[in-house]
């Protein structure tokens, strides 16, 4: 066990996690950044506005790729609060702080409440957290739903079992509706694992294991039964450009195991073992040089080797991370979804470090980590220079003066952790209420909406030319956006109406002889692939396309 936990050290980590919760929270009012974040958003919207909570659409057109769990979720915000960005984030968020809470319960269950706290805010401050609560896609609902059946699961192998076997599976069968069977991979991982390595068969072979296997299945129902609706009996519709496509088919097979194998219909190149390895230090800052030094100590450690609950969070995250690395699609946030098993085995060597050498080693490596953070955020400014709002300005100036406040009130080994905590928390401040805020400005499918809908008196139609991932102006687009096909036959609305696109898209408008009138043009920029020549202001305006908005008449 980690050092007893004082009183003060308790009301310091609920501070920090409370700050943790806030910063996170901060992100809720970014504009939706694109392409991903801004498709899922727009499918919601589609499924509040026709009303059809059963098929997924986009542009106009029969979307087979992602389950719907996400979307429902979303959807029900929106019928709550409205269609609006923060709708959109807030279910994502719930469920981040829902890991956050089964992070605390499963380490509390293994450990002690030391642990338990730490690995909550270690969770909460990691950089991808920060990140996928701000962009929101499907891995923040994963946190949550794949930890959460991990705890039940775990504690369904008590005699009062079948409740915990019961809520398991149902956070079990909603993890596979946000992302398939592979969400399985980690659950799998986490509770079998440990009963393999300390041959407990009786266990490993219990009836409870086939009986949450059809539990699972039979809550799966749903989104079986959508794909069916939309797909299975409608085989004439061209889906992945060819007919007689099964969406259930799809579900089970080509969006999982065709993704791994790289034989389905979406397919990616490429696929580097390593990926994930490297991806997780800077994805899991500023605690990954930590979690990989816990990785090694554990291993070296007889005494919590013998311990069959330790092997909880080892081989959740060796399993998942083996299968991530062998497939070809490889993407950073597919590992956030077992940060919470990093954030376990962090804390628990956090507070069980004895030896003088190691701490001294992780003092000298935490605050190699602190300044390269502190520095990187000083560098983005200086070649980006966002704008700094008033609210940043003071938040900013709080989490500083946090920062010195713990840096002199706590004087034990536990001082350059809370450091590390307040470090962070200022950086995602700074990220948060100024980087991003400046960078959406360089989105123009959502500049363009919001523009329109100050700007468009007379209610003309929008028409949007697809091919550029514009999904931003749909969901943000008070008017029901059109789509136009290039090549293909379109029905447009009758002039006059708006046209959205890039230069050489509207281009073509202009050939066909049509009249056509630019209205404004925005600087257009893909921003989740940033390079160097737009982060620098002085070299910017040269990576930037232009994209217009017409009058056509």
């Amino acid at each position: 066990m980690g050092q007893p936990l004082s009183e003060q050290k308790a009301k310091y980590l609920y501070l920090f996690i409370g700050l943790a919760v806030l910063i996170n929270l901060s992100g809720l009012f970014v504009t939706i950044i694109g392409p991903d974040g801004a498709l899922y958003a727009s499918i919601a919207k589609t499924m509040v506005v026709r009303n059809n909570f059963t098929d997924l659409f986009v542009e106009g057109r029969d979307w087979l790729d992602k389950p719907h769990f996400p979307f429902w979720m979303a959807a029900f915000s929106f019928k709550m609060f409205g269609i609006n960005t923060w709708a959109y984030k807030l279910p994502a968020l719930l469920f981040t702080f829902i890991g956050a809470f089964y992070t605390y319960k499963l380490a509390l269950t293994i450990y002690d409440k030391h642990v338990a706290l730490w690995a909550a805010l270690i969770l909460l401050t990691a950089q991808h957290i920060f990140i996928s609560d701000m962009d929101v896609r499907a891995e923040p609902y994963l946190i949550g739903l794949i930890i959460g059946s991990i705890y039940h699961l775990n504690k369904a192998q008590s005699r009062q079992w079948f409740l915990h076997l019961l809520i398991g599976c149902i956070w079990a069968a909603c993890a596979v509706m946000t992302k398939g069977i592979f969400a399985l991979i980690p659950v799998f991982g986490a509770i079998a694992g440990p009963l393999i390595i300390t041959k407990n068969w009786k266990m490993l072979f219990n009836f409870r294991w086939l009986l949450s296997g059809v539990l699972i299945l039979i809550m799966i129902i749903p989104e079986l039964w959508c794909l069916y609706l939309q797909f299975d009996i409608h085989p004439e519709k061209i889906i992945f450009n060819r007919t007689g496509v099964s969406g259930i088919g799809f579900f089970f097979w080509d969006s999982q195991f065709g993704r791994f194998f790289n034989t389905g219909p979406i397919k990616k190149s490429g696929g580097d073992p390593s990926f994930f390895l490297h991806t997780i230090l800077w994805a899991f800052l500023p605690w990954s040089v930590m979690f990989y030094i816990a990785m090694v100590d554990f291993f070296r450690n007889k005494v919590q080797r013998l311990k069959p609950e330790n092997w909880i969070s080892i081989c959740g995250t060796i399993l998942t991370i083996s299968v991530l690395s062998l497939s070809k699609f490889q993407l950073p946030h597919y590992i956030i979804i077992i940060f919470p098993f990093f954030a376990i085995i962090t804390a628990n060597y956090l507070c069980n470090i004895r030896s003088p050498q190691a701490i001294k080693g992780i003092n000298i490596t935490q605050k190699l980590v602190l300044i390269l953070a502190v520095i990187l955020l000083i560098v983005v400014q200086f070649l980006f220079k966002a704008d700094i709002t008033a609210l940043s300005a003071a938040s900013f100036l709080i989490a500083m003066a946090l920062l010195i406040y713990v840096s002199f009130a706590i004087k034990d080994r536990y001082r350059i952790f809370f450091q590390t905590a307040a470090v962070i928390i200022l950086v995602n401040i700074y990220f948060n209420l100024s980087y991003y805020p400046g960078l959406i400005k360089y989105q123009a499918d959502s500049e363009a909406a919001i523009w329109l809908n100050a700007n468009n008196p007379n209610h003309l139609p929008v028409v949007k030319v697809v091919n550029n991932y514009a999904y931003a102006i749909d969901f943000y687009s008070d008017q029901v956006v059109h789509d136009y096909h290039p090549g293909e036959e379109n029905v447009l609305p009758a002039k006059p109406y708006f046209l959205y696109g890039q230069t050489d898209q509207v281009d073509e408008f202009r050939k066909a002889n049509l009249n056509i009138e630019l209205i404004k043009t925005f600087n257009s920029y893909q921003i989740t692939r940033m390079k160097l020549k737009f982060l620098n202001y002085n070299t910017r305006k040269d990576a930037v396309s232009a994209t217009q908005l017409v009058i056509v008449r």
